[in-house]
């Protein structure tokens, strides 16, 4: 195989990863680094931190290339998705699934490194609900919920790597990672639900129905509620509150963008997430910092 054919691959699979496209790494980072941070009080260990930012990379990665396969069959249907490599036909099944295995087991070497019992358990979970979440689309209603979870099971993972267990806030911050991530993937199903309408896959936006943004501000309404209630437990001051106001604030101009329904305004709110878990990991990182 010629250099150029061998960077030809490169480039397919990377954008199998869709490493070209960080929006997914940052939505799957935001709340790890906010548990990392609230489950050390602000002083996350440095190897851990380079561990979890490293895997979520792998596994963002990893359940990118598992998603293209189990929907392969749909995308090509699918404006946004139809040049997709492997519903292209530009890299093959056998090696899409090569290459997840090779990147959930780089992931997994991560965690060993870590050598922490109740870690390494937690990451067979991870790695299942990373697998399978491309399949709820075909039976749940709310397949979003069930992304949320695995979207959010750094929370509990980075609790255990620095406490050696997981305490009740972590799971109340893995159900408010639950209730956003069903608010922005929302916006991004209503980008695609006249495709996966005529497709019959199951996503939010199509079981919201009319009540698609009433349904998008309740679970901002409800995610900013649980982060506050956890943050009261760690006695969080102003910096993190205003955090949560500006966030509030962000979550409001989301809505002036998708009550219209329009397929790029409801993107652009989509994409915007980024700055919604990035305002409330500042809050949480200042409000140690000024302690």
């Amino acid at each position: 195989m010629t250099l150029a054919a061998i960077k030809e691959r490169l480039d397919l699979y990377e954008k199998l990863m869709r490493l070209d496209k960080p929006i997914g790494i940052l939505l799957l980072l935001w709340p790890t680094l906010w548990a990392l941070w609230l489950s050390a009080d602000g002083r996350p260990d440095w190897a851990v931190l380079l561990v979890f930012v490293l895997g979520t990379v792998l596994m963002r990665s990893a359940g990118c290339v598992i998603n293209d396969y189990a929907d392969r069959d749909f995308d090509k249907h699918v404006e946004r998705t139809k040049e997709r490599p492997l519903t292209a036909g530009r890299v093959s099944t056998k090696e899409a699934l090569a290459l997840f295995a090779v990147l959930c087991l780089l992931a997994f070497a991560l965690v060993l490194v870590l050598r922490i019992p109740l870690v390494i358990w937690l990451s067979i979970p991870a790695v299942f609900l990373a697998a399978s979440y491309p399949f709820t689309k075909r039976f749940l209603a709310i397949p979003q919920a069930y992304l949320g979870i695995a979207f959010g099971f750094g929370i509990p993972m980075a609790y255990a790597a620095h406490q050696g267990s997981v305490p009740a806030e972590a799971w109340w911050l893995l159900l408010a990672n639950i209730f956003w991530a069903v608010a922005y993937d929302t916006e991004y199903a209503m980008v695609d639900r006249n495709d996966d309408l005529k497709i019959g896959i199951k996503t939010s936006a199509i079981t919201f129905g009319r009540f698609d943004v009433a349904a998008v501000m309740l679970c901002y309404a409800v995610t900013l509620a649980l982060i506050a209630w956890v943050g009261s437990t760690y006695a969080l001051g102003w910096p993190f509150y205003s955090a949560l106001a500006i966030a509030a604030g962000v979550m409001g101009v989301h809505y002036t963008w998708i009550r219209g329904r329009e397929r790029m305004a409801c993107f652009k709110a989509f994409l915007h997430n980024n700055w919604v878990g990035g305002i409330i990991f500042a809050g949480i990182a200042l409000d140690f910092l000024l302690r």
